[in-house]
């Protein structure tokens, strides 16, 4: 599976790890965590 930047993707409720850079959040998971891509 490959992601871009702005791509919408769906996981599980209790996946990855919240960072905080700049004042910006992300979430960092796995790949394994990713649920699926949802096509426009």
């Amino acid at each position: 599976m490959v992601l871009k930047e702005n791509d919408t993707v769906l996981y599980g409720k209790y996946s990855g790890t919240e960072l905080q850079i700049d004042g910006e959040k992300y979430l960092m998971m796995r790949q394994s965590d990713v649920l699926g891509v949802v096509e426009d």
